[in-house]
């Protein structure tokens, strides 16, 4: 949604919603956000119980520390439209949508929601995952441009990106590259945040803070995490560094000198400042201090 106002999204951790004893760690951790996930992380067998726990794991809005989103099944398979009326009336702050591939199965979710009296608060969240959902991203972003939609925010699917194309998944993810940009571009086009594939070895907490900072340099706002060890990388990854800060004070302190009003262009430290800059400078200290917050 592009009047939704800014909230951090650095650290977006999946958690199987038949994991019950992880699900009752999420109130101490310290990620942006959980997905609580009735697909690929709950077997067939178990997937109607984990969904009749959704009401208890919500129930604590009052108490919650992150954005709390619930990932349903496709609205196609025979669990997905139940999952969806069920995720709502418990009152998540969002719902994925896995297997998005056109405009359409953004607005028939919202059409469900709406009938069914679900508050305006509760957002949509869009799988990018398959060819055909990446070919159509930039008019699926575009429902971003329209509240009534819900749509919020892109998580990308790269796992099943690779899977469905037969890339090769390389450390340095080269293959993949050109098609998290694009996706990073037509999120930016609609307004929505935009959150990149998990890192599969969470062991390499190393090579996991390189793809964060990979990441971020692409325009991500957040990284989808398989493992709490892996929240504190993303979370400094994604938030504004030391030196960017300074830059951006250095910017605001300029304009706002006497000899400066008024003035569209100015020289600082031998380089030319728009006004432009001092918007994206402003941006930048206004979401340091929301995170810090």
């Amino acid at each position: 949604m592009a009047q939704e106002p800014y909230r951090p999204r650095r650290s977006v951790l999946y958690m199987p919603a038949s994991n019950e004893r992880a699900l009752a760690k999420i109130a101490s951790l310290a990620c942006d956000a959980v997905i609580i996930d009735l697909e690929d992380g709950v077997a067939p067998a178990d997937k109607v119980s984990a969904r009749d726990r959704l009401a208890g794991i919500l129930g604590t809005r009052a108490e919650r520390r992150c954005e709390m989103i619930v990932r349903v099944n496709p609205l196609a398979s025979e669990w997905g439209v139940d999952d969806l009326l069920a995720v709502a009336k418990a009152g998540p702050d969002g719902i994925l949508l896995p297997k998005v591939t056109t405009p359409r199965d953004i607005l028939e979710a919202g059409d469900l929601l709406d009938d069914n009296s679900a508050p305006d608060s509760v957002t949509l969240w869009a799988m990018i995952e398959t060819p055909k959902a990446l070919l159509n991203s930039g008019a699926i972003a575009e429902l971003g441009r329209d509240p009534a939609s819900r749509l919020a925010c892109f998580v990308a699917g790269t796992n099943d990106l690779v899977k469905a194309t037969g890339i090769l998944a390389t450390p340095d993810r080269r293959y993949l590259m050109p098609w998290l940009l694009q996706l990073v571009l037509a999120a930016r086009a609609g307004g929505l945040d935009v959150i990149d594939g998990v890192a599969n070895d969470f062991r390499d907490l190393e090579a996991f803070a390189r793809e964060c900072a990979e990441a971020a340099a692409m325009g991500f706002d957040g990284k989808s995490l398989i493992h709490p060890a892996q929240i504190e990388a993303a979370n400094r990854a994604f938030a504004p560094s030391p030196e960017a800060l300074a830059g951006a004070r250095a910017i605001r302190d300029a304009f706002a000198r006497p000899e400066n009003a008024g003035k569209g262009v100015i020289a600082l430290d031998g380089r030319m400042v728009e006004r432009l800059h001092l918007a994206e400078a402003e941006k930048l200290l206004a979401k340091a201090a929301i995170i810090s917050a």
